[in-house]
């Protein structure tokens, strides 16, 4: 069986990074490190110890070097998969210049690691 990737853009594989998870007023609710499976402009897989929300907002502390940034994003799915770990997808949005040039610098640092 042949599955259609409809990703807009092209997926690295990645490292751990620390997530927030918020509530409707913007409190943090949940806190963790995960696992990154990969990464885009547009979304990230995280694997977690915990499942998210599906809608969840959340914030994504990624850095590289000296460079950290939040990044929020909202999950899409999240789904038990491995000896109680979970593989959460969550697309970014409002990403600002600064957060998105550290993004960019982020994949294409990994994209040279593959």
């Amino acid at each position: 069986m042949i599955i259609k990737d409809n990703r807009k853009h092209r997926r690295i594989d990645s490292i751990n990074l620390t997530y927030f998870a918020l509530d409707q007023n913007g409190n943090i609710i949940q806190d963790g490190i995960g696992k990154t499976l990969n990464v885009s402009e547009s979304g990230i897989l995280l694997e977690t110890y915990i499942p998210l929300d599906l809608k969840q907002m959340v914030f994504l502390a990624i850095g590289l070097e000296d460079d950290v940034v939040d990044i929020k994003g909202s999950v899409i799915y999240s789904n038990k998969h491995d000896k109680g770990k979970y593989k959460t997808g969550i697309e970014f949005y409002d990403v600002d210049e600064t957060a998105l040039q550290v993004l960019q610098f982020f994949i294409n640092y990994f994209k040279k690691r593959g």
